[in-house]
């Protein structure tokens, strides 16, 4: 129904069902997106010509535009970066320095896990990790013995796994965080396309979203901030477009969210970002939500009358993503032979080794849906996998 608005659908034969790693784009946003460069391609809030200032209300628009749709209470509280990991980066150099103790969830992704490690911080030193029950839940017992015995310490959770689909609680979590006087993170790359966000119903401390899982083109992302942390979240980088005024001796920078977004911005990717945003709003989120579950839910039936599969969660507190395995095959070589059938899939550790370890696997073969996917579409993958592992097994 949906796949009409995608311009990749009509270039290519491919049954894409790799929607985790990144989305399809629909027209709107790549005819924005060239607009941009080809009639009014200027820099922003810094010239007074007609373009730049055109291209300067165009971005302001989708700051304007996220604020609503995760009902932010002002705009000067989304701030853009580069993405879901520039955010996390940002907020790791920065507000989180200083705390003593770093609070992880054990399915984050690397981006969420590397950045501590620079810090020199590692298992019990520094850097603490809930367990996962074994149907990959997260144990909300272990998080509030570590808040316990942790109070004053910085929290960042994923709000749905990357690698698994799963989702966790961040509601829950934000109301025991601030119980032992903690702050929250949360890497909200994989949920910001799937269902509503209301960052003050969830009481979020910070809150890292992605353009390019969202619909929106790539190399784009923002970070929400809660407005009694503005003014103490240090500056991360400096440059262009920060600064209010600059002598020799002292630089003082403007107000947020202009003194966190050095240097010339991706202005192109930002205005297509609002583009997808429109469009997700012109479906509702609620329209998209119930679509996926319908199509996750027919997913998981067909996996599980695959013979010799190993699943690893359920539908229950999931959505978008179905990861599995089949006995005594390498999940790297289904991928390959699924490639060579047009069918578009992940195999690996999807950067999220250490969950993989504590499950004694590599890796897994991930499908990651999207609105735009059909029936049609995962019973031509079940049937290119029953192909593939045919083949293996020959």
């Amino acid at each position: 129904m949906y796949k009409k608005d995608f311009p990749f659908f009509k270039n290519s034969s491919v049954v894409y069902l790799d929607n985790a790693a990144t989305t399809q784009k629909p027209k709107e946003v790549v005819d924005k997106v060239v607009d941009y460069y080809t009639n009014f391609c200027s820099n922003t809030h810094r010239s007074n010509h007609g373009g730049a200032n055109k291209a300067t209300k165009e971005f302001e628009a989708t700051r304007d535009t996220l604020k609503d749709f995760i009902n932010a209470p002002q705009s000067k509280q989304i701030i853009f970066t580069k993405g879901v990991t520039e955010s996390l980066n940002m907020i790791a150099s920065t507000f989180a320095k200083e705390f003593k103790t770093i609070i992880i969830s054990s399915l984050e992704h690397h981006s969420n896990i590397t950045p501590w490690h620079m810090q020199g911080r590692t298992l019990h030193k520094g850097l603490e990790v809930v367990n996962a029950k074994d149907n990959l839940e997260f144990d909300f017992e272990h998080f509030e013995e570590l808040l316990k015995n942790n109070p004053n310490s910085f929290v960042s959770i994923t709000h749905v796994s990357n690698a698994f689909g799963v989702i966790h609680d961040i509601k829950k979590i934000a109301q025991l965080t601030h119980k032992y006087n903690s702050y929250l993170l949360v890497d909200a790359a994989q949920s910001l396309a799937h269902f509503e966000v209301d960052v003050q119903d969830l009481d979020v401390d910070f809150y890292a979203m992605s353009s390019h899982k969202t619909f929106g083109p790539t190399g784009v992302g923002a970070l929400y901030i809660k407005e009694n942390l503005l003014e103490k979240l240090p500056v991360y980088q400096t440059g262009g477009a920060t600064i209010n005024d600059v002598s020799f001796e002292r630089s003082i920078m403007l107000d947020a969210p202009y003194k966190y977004e050095a240097g010339t911005q991706n202005i192109a990717g930002v205005i297509g970002f609002k583009k997808a945003l429109d469009y997700l709003n012109k479906i509702t989120l609620k329209e998209v939500y119930k679509l996926e579950h319908e199509l996750c839910n027919y997913l998981y039936t067909q996996l599980k009358k695959v013979e010799n599969i190993i699943l690893y969660n359920d539908t229950k507190n999931s959505t978008g993503s179905r990861s599995f395995n089949i006995k005594n095959l390498n999940s790297e070589d289904i991928g390959i032979l699924l490639d060579k059938m047009h069918i578009a899939v992940r195999a690996g550790h999807h950067c999220a080794q250490p969950i993989m370890k504590k499950l004694n696997i590599d890796g897994t073969i991930r499908v990651s849906i999207a609105f735009y996917n059909t029936k049609e579409d995962i019973d031509i993958f079940i049937k290119g996998l029953k192909k593939a592992i045919l083949m293996l097994k020959d």
